[in-house]
């Protein structure tokens, strides 16, 4: 039996309607944090980098002309042609990075000689990467901090107002309202200082080309270690990021336990969420809180009248 042809296995749907899309996307994820992680930033942050890589090893010496940088700088937005030749070329290379490099080679031609030159495929992905991690937990906690401003909020407004607590479900001693969401406010504070902490801590993986020994670029300067230097300086302050901020040692890659760091945080800030909707979608059943109902909502398709607490439900 013949195999499929690859071409088959690559089919991309331009209504998304007729291919999968993941929940976690489309139904949960905010417009901003889909952007941020969207095709378009990673391939513009990747033409960023060879920009920024090609200014640099100019003004280093390497002989890169001002028209190649020019040309550079005029394809930074990707266009759907931009888009279209990405996908041709990695449907014969094999390969994201070199599809990418082949393809701002065909809106910058002039350039098409000096694109990637020294560099590794992970001196390109790592540092979008690492900016973007650093974006999206920037959204994260501003949207943390608004939850604990608003349980804040509501804690003061009904800090008088008495009601039962409870153990392992059952009822236990007196409370307040106002205590339980503080309870709820002081948990979400303490995963928003793990989280800024993680945040202050990412730095840049930084030019250090295929694992981590830059004897690629010291080849582009004859052994020149100082100008290899400032060279990686030069990229991280285009990119953004201080000289200081460039990690000293790695390999081929950033450090994996990065990206533990913050799916840890993340897990913290949902296990403390998920106490949040868990209560009060219990509390929905003493009728002690309520979710809002809109005026043409329906609670269920054959009992109209529930009230479920779906928002709750959602977040969990």
């Amino acid at each position: 039996m013949d195999a499929e042809p690859m071409s088959a296995a690559r089919t991309v749907y331009s209504d998304s309607r007729d291919g999968y899309s993941s929940p976690l996307s489309g139904r949960y994820a905010s417009a901003r944090m889909q952007a941020i992680w969207s095709p378009r930033r990673k391939y513009e942050s990747w033409r960023r980098i060879w920009l920024a890589l090609a200014e640099a090893q100019r003004e280093l010496g390497l002989p890169i002309s001002a028209e190649q940088i020019e040309a550079l700088r005029s394809a930074q937005a990707m266009t759907e042609e931009d888009f279209r030749r990405a996908d041709d070329h990695e449907r014969r290379l094999r390969h994201d990075i070199m599809a990418h490099v082949h393809a701002l080679g065909d809106a910058a031609p002039i350039a098409r000689g000096i694109i990637h030159l020294g560099a590794t495929s992970q001196d390109i992905n790592c540092n979008t990467e690492i900016p973007l991690l650093r974006e999206a937990l920037d959204l994260t906690r501003a949207k943390l901090a608004r939850v604990i401003d608003a349980l804040a909020i509501f804690a003061r407004r009904h800090r008088d107002r008495a009601c039962l607590g409870f153990t392992h479900y059952q009822p236990a001693q007196p409370t307040t309202v106002g205590k339980r969401a503080a309870n709820w406010a002081s948990d979400l504070a303490l995963c928003l200082e793990r989280m800024e902490f993680t945040r202050d801590s990412l730095r840049l993986r930084g030019v250090k080309g295929a694992t981590g020994t830059q004897a690629s670029f010291l080849g582009l300067f004859a052994g020149d270690a100082d100008k290899v230097a400032k060279l990686e300086a030069a990229v991280a302050r285009s990119l953004g990021w201080p000289e200081d901020r460039v990690l000293i040692a790695t390999g081929q890659t950033y450090p994996r336990v990065i990206d533990a760091f913050v799916v840890c945080d993340l897990a913290a800030a949902a296990a403390a969420l998920h106490k949040v909707l868990g209560d009060i979608r219990l509390l929905c059943n003493h009728k002690e809180l309520d979710e809002p109902f809109e005026e043409d909502q329906i609670g269920s398709s054959a009992m109209p009248y529930k009230r479920n607490p779906m928002r709750c439900e959602r977040g969990v």
